[in-house]
């Protein structure tokens, strides 16, 4: 019965993952450059994607999962190179509003949030392309150093994929995090939100269908992230796109609110007042 969804499955969801990174960051990166501001997309995002694409990637060969994952790996590679260039080349001061969203975990006064070594919220462009270098050609040393050994090399493959896609299901986390802080979804594409919510519907339903090699590896953190990807939803459903806490300060300034200090302090010179021009009043009379 269910015959032909599973064949149009079969077809469609392989070009879909292939295509998924250019179509969910696509609009995210077209956003960012022209409004010149990364403020509300958090930087761990391409920071999550590459780790997770490149292990995936060096993974591939001890695992021989379905070619249309590795494929949608290196585009994935190629999407977030960008796509961080362009968060780097548009990073807000910390000091203006939303700069801390787009350096996550920012040293700035909160201690608790400060990484070790800075990892991650370095001021300088440099310090990423190096990691993203380094991290690559220690895979290839690895790779190198490895294979020749198949029963170690078995197991350092399947490290490493289990690492890569354990690493990819907390993709959603940092944007959630920031969210949440801002009570507002504010800088993250709708965009892209729907198509994590599409990508995880089809790649559920191709993982347990289809009959090419996916590794449960692939299936249960799969399972994790589409879980994520569904509190971001409700996320956006609740706090929406707007200013968020922020904007509930700028748009109502102190001076609209009484401030006990001052203004008992006004009140008795207002009082003060009356009770001279009562007296002078009584005088003349």
């Amino acid at each position: 019965m269910w015959w032909w969804l599973t064949a149009l499955s079969g077809s469609i969801t392989p070009l879909f993952l292939v295509l998924s990174p250019i179509l969910s960051y696509g609009d995210q990166a077209h956003s960012m450059h022209k409004a010149k501001s990364s403020a509300g997309f958090s930087l761990d995002i391409p920071l999550i994607m590459l780790v997770a694409s490149l292990l995936r990637i060096f993974y591939y060969p001890g695992a021989k999962y379905d070619t249309a994952l590795l494929i949608q790996s290196l585009v994935m590679v190629g999407v977030q190179v960008v796509l961080l260039k362009i968060a780097l080349d548009h990073r807000p001061a910390p000091s203006s509003r939303g700069g801390d969203a787009a350096v996550p975990f920012a040293k700035a006064q909160d201690e608790e949030y400060q990484r070790p070594y800075n990892f991650w919220q370095w001021k300088s462009p440099k310090p990423y392309w190096q990691f993203v270098l380094y991290l690559f050609a220690g895979l290839v040393v690895c790779q190198i150093l490895f294979s020749p050994f198949e029963s170690l090399y078995m197991s350092y493959s399947s490290l490493i994929g289990y690492i890569g896609l354990s690493i990819e299901a907390t993709l959603p986390i940092p944007q959630i995090l920031i969210n949440h802080k801002s009570r507002s979804c504010k800088g993250f594409r709708l965009s892209v939100l729907a198509m994590w919510l599409a990508g995880d519907a089809m790649k559920m339903f191709w993982f347990f269908t289809s009959s090419s090699e996916i590794p449960w590896s692939f299936k249960s953190c799969g399972i994790f992230q589409a879980c994520c990807d569904s509190y971001l939803g409700v996320q956006y459903l609740m706090y929406g796109s707007g200013e968020g806490v922020s904007s509930a300060i700028k748009d109502h300034p102190l001076h609209d609110y009484p401030v006990s200090g001052s203004h008992s302090v006004v009140t008795s010179r207002e009082g003060a007042a009356a009770r001279r021009t009562s007296n002078a009043d009584k005088r003349i009379s």
